[in-house]
């Protein structure tokens, strides 16, 4: 995650209690602070344009408008907020709007409120990736969800993609990164990050350079393969 950096949320759903307890992951999840709170369709696009969040976790099924409906309108006015979906609709043709409509991701209730932290490091990690000004081939697959990423195996139990995407990120953006740094960066704890990073060193994603101080063991240094 940008060091210092800290994203403004608002949060839009209907149901009061629903939208305080996402509130609240907001504002424990490191990096992130909620700056408003809607239950309307209405309501939501007078928050954005009020407080110009950098992200907007937004439901679907709304009094008043969709969350499609809205993600279209802020689109065809050219405003580029980062959106994640947060709703109980799993048809196709809803999942479908949404990423055709700009969605930057798309989450199902019920989850656990890991799942949400989980896309809120993810949207961190793209948004500073792409603010690195350059990027290689394997950055750009990493934010793509490339074909290679796509078709690897299951991760092991304990790992999820979505951190494993923010990882990556992570390392991308660094060029060469230890454990230590990859926490940092991705909002997570040292030892997390290690599993990940030898996960993706394991598969071949990764590879490593020893780095030798003055005393101890040398320091595992991780970069794109």
């Amino acid at each position: 995650m940008t060091q210092g950096r800290v994203f403004g949320v608002l949060v839009v759903d209907d149901d009061f209690m629903v939208a305080e307890i996402h509130r609240r992951v907001v504002d424990k999840t490191p990096g992130f602070r909620t700056v408003g709170v809607a239950n309307s369709g209405a309501d939501a696009l007078a928050g954005i344009a009020e407080h110009a969040p950098d992200l907007v976790l937004l439901d679907v099924y709304l009094p008043d408008l969709t969350g499609v409906e809205i993600l279209r309108r802020l689109r065809a006015e050219g405003n580029p907020v980062g959106v994640i979906m947060i709703t109980a609709a799993r048809e196709l043709d809803t999942i479908s709007a949404a990423l055709h409509g700009g969605a930057a991701d798309y989450l199902i209730k019920p989850f656990e409120i890991a799942a949400l932290q989980e896309k809120l490091a993810a949207f961190a990690a793209r948004l500073s990736a792409l603010e690195t000004g350059s990027a290689d081939q394997s950055l750009v697959d990493t934010l793509f969800g490339s074909a290679r990423a796509v078709a690897k195996a299951p991760l092991p139990k304990g790992l999820s993609a979505e951190t494993g995407t923010v990882v990556l990120a992570a390392v991308g953006k660094a060029g060469e990164l230890s454990a230590t740094e990859c926490a940092e960066l991705a909002g997570m704890s040292r030892v997390s990050a290690r599993r990940y990073l030898e996960y993706y060193l394991e598969q071949g994603d990764l590879e490593i350079r020893l780095q030798y101080g003055r005393a101890g063991r040398p320091e595992r240094r991780y970069r794109r393969s």
